[in-house]
């Protein structure tokens, strides 16, 4: 008897596990790639006074042939990307309103560049950061950059090399020519001790003869400097090559340098660089000693010095130290003394350093900053005089030595 009630219970469980693996398949709700609208690069605008606009640069595939697939395309056929804004009250409403400009469901996890526009940067940023970090789908180490004058004229530039926009400043973000923030990077910024911030400032490259406005690119042309999450001013790219040597971000970099007892350039080539500082509290007195080492290749000699001779090369060293020096100290000028702004990153320094003292001057750090007394200190060392170290083609006679 429990033989066959246990074949009869056999009998029924098998077909109802059948059914039930049936809801166990992974791609009953996928979303094919045809269905989506990929978002490579966004920009954010002001609308008028209560009003944003959101613009959004849509990566277009092309089929195996060159064609493309969803878009008419131009007459020559190249179009590689679609740029459409639409307006809100918040960035979700313009999500919203762009979402019905699509056939496609608009997809963020590829969004590799966010541009603000200037006249938001100036307004402030912070509720449009915190929205694109609290929204699932855009990644938060997607680099983020401050356009001059509107982010949707830089999206809709046409490149001559790369696919569209978002790919340029991409590469030149990668590069590390200048500044490298992402989203993440800029929360921490704005949450930090300081509260001020720091972002990669795009102007317009103008474009070559004979071609329209549009075929051109944006490029990286200084920093943006923020007070909380206001933009109050830039920093050319020569200060910009200062504050990344203070925050130990400078991974390349050509020094050029007139030599004081000769005639001509020589150009320096960094190879690598390392920054280290060292907090001090005295009484009422707060100092920071940077200090910093940096090893050089000599990449061209128009001079008639002698790289090889080792007194040369050592007079040519406390020169490039002296050049380094000069250039954070401009930058340093500018931040700590007019801006009044810690984009250097001092007050966390201080704090892990000091934590007891921090606690007495945090309510007031922007008061206490430009009173910090900085010293900078430089040990550079030239590795590789090179090829044009030797003048290899200069007549022997011609030479010389300090």
């Amino acid at each position: 008897m429990n033989s066959l009630i246990s074949r009869y219970r056999a009998w029924f469980l098998v077909p109802c596990l059948a059914l039930t693996s049936l809801s166990l398949a992974g791609c009953w709700d996928r979303t094919e790639v045809n269905d989506l609208a990929l978002v490579t690069a966004a920009g954010i605008d002001r609308a008028g006074e209560n009003a944003v606009e959101l613009t959004v640069q849509v990566f277009v595939p092309r089929a195996g042939g060159g064609s493309q697939l969803g878009q008419p395309g131009s007459a020559a056929g190249d179009e590689r990307s679609v740029v459409r804004s639409a307006k809100g009250k918040t960035i979700a409403e313009a999500m919203a309103k762009l979402q019905e400009r699509f056939p496609r469901r608009i997809f963020w996890g590829h969004a590799e560049v966010f541009i603000i526009g200037e006249k938001v940067a100036r307004t402030g940023i912070r509720e449009y950061v915190d929205f694109f970090l609290c929204f699932s789908q855009p990644r938060e180490h997607a680099d983020i950059f401050v356009s001059k004058g509107e982010a949707k004229k830089v999206l809709e530039l046409i490149p001559p090399l790369e696919r569209h926009q978002a790919e340029v400043l991409r590469e030149l973000s990668e590069s590390k020519v200048s500044l490298h923030v992402t989203l993440k990077d800029l929360a921490e910024m704005l949450v930090g001790d300081a509260g001020d911030a720091a972002l990669p400032y795009l102007t317009t490259l103008p474009p070559p003869g004979g071609k329209g406005q549009q075929h051109t690119i944006a490029y990286i042309a200084g920093t943006a400097v923020f007070r909380d999450d206001r933009m109050i001013g830039t920093l050319n790219q020569q200060k910009t090559r200062g504050l990344m040597w203070l925050r130990d971000e400078i991974k390349f970099s050509v020094v050029t340098l007139s030599p004081e007892d000769a005639n001509g350039f020589i150009s320096f080539y960094l190879l690598r660089s390392r920054t280290k500082w060292l907090p001090r509290i005295e009484g009422d007195r707060w100092s920071m000693t940077v200090e910093i080492t940096t090893e050089d290749d000599v990449v061209e000699n128009t001079t008639s010095l002698d790289l090889l001779d080792p007194e040369v090369t050592r007079a040519l060293e406390a020169e490039l130290e002296r050049e380094i020096v000069r250039r954070i100290e401009l930058t340093l000028k500018q931040v700590q003394q007019e801006m009044k702004v810690d984009i250097v990153g001092f007050a966390e320094i201080f704090h892990r350093r000091y934590p007891r003292e921090w606690r007495k001057v945090q309510d007031r750090w922007d008061e206490k900053f430009p009173e910090v007394e900085v010293r900078v200190e430089v040990d550079a060392k030239i590795l590789r005089p090179g090829v044009s170290g030797s003048m290899i083609t200069r007549p022997k006679d011609e030479r010389r030595n300090r």
